[in-house]
């Protein structure tokens, strides 16, 4: 797994569940549990699951008695996770690089992934890994990031960062909306072995509860913050000034988009 994807630790998986679930998470994550609960699975594996957004979905969406095992690279976002479920539900908890998956071949019905794929360092690798791990007609189900174009909340976080930073911006966010083009992705789920391979174009208009919780998700909720230190700045102005341009230019909602991607193991 990538260096960045391994840094969600300290207090961003808080700020992570607090400033960008309730934003930018949920309703995918209500969306890709639903489809979920509609196959019936026996079995199911979600890789990332980060703070257990999308795993408190599944949970809820799944037949009581379908086995749920919740895995992320980072046991501080699982530990977020663990606290959203009561003694006694279907669920387990385990640390798992989505690039060497360490369960048996066949072991799921289903596998589902919410915004990770495009953090994998190595997505051939990843499908691959999916591949073996689910039985003959088993599905992966998953969703990355749409454009920056399509997602403007992205977009005025990128170019606030690169205002503060022209000579040497930030990184992080090019990474969670780069990996969008639908020709791309299902070629290279086809080379691991799916087939069947439906791509959709999904929006949803969120709610923003405050400019001031969402920005402190965007700057303190990832390793941005890390790299404002690094390069001499101030995680708290960033985030003043992300505050004011989220006001201004989004208000009270804002359009989203992603790429969901269903595929079935023959």
């Amino acid at each position: 797994m990538n260096q960045q994807a391994s840094q969600f630790v300290g207090s961003i998986p808080e700020n992570y569940d607090q400033g960008l679930g309730p934003h930018i998470f949920i309703d995918y994550a209500k969306e890709l549990a639903a489809r979920a609960g509609r196959l019936n699975p026996a079995s199911v594996l979600e890789l990332a699951a980060g703070t257990g957004i999308v795993t408190r979905q599944l949970r809820d969406a799944l037949d009581p008695d379908c086995a749920l095992i919740a895995s992320d690279l980072n046991p501080p976002m699982l530990d977020v996770a663990k606290a959203k479920f009561e003694d006694g539900e279907q669920i387990s908890f385990e640390q798992i690089d989505a690039t060497s998956i360490g369960f048996d071949d066949a072991s799921f019905d289903l596998v589902a992934c919410q915004f990770g794929v495009m953090f994998f360092p190595d997505k051939d690798r990843s499908y691959a890994e999916v591949f073996r791990v689910l039985k003959p007609g088993g599905t992966y189900l998953f969703n990355v990031w749409d454009s920056q174009d399509r997602n403007p909340v992205a977009r005025i976080a990128h170019e606030t960062v690169v205002a503060m930073f022209p000579d040497d911006p930030p990184g992080f966010f090019k990474v969670p909306w780069s990996y969008n083009d639908p020709a791309e992705i299902e070629a290279a789920v086809v080379r691991a072995g799916f087939g069947q391979v439906t791509v959709e174009h999904v929006p949803v208009v969120s709610k923003i509860q405050t400019a001031e919780t969402l920005a402190k998700g965007l700057v303190f909720g990832n390793p941005l913050s890390d790299e404002i230190l690094q390069r001499g700045g101030n995680p708290d102005d960033m985030h003043a000034e992300l505050t004011a341009a989220i006001g201004e230019k989004l208000g009270a909602e804002m359009p989203l988009q992603a790429v969901f991607v269903t595929t079935v193991k023959p």
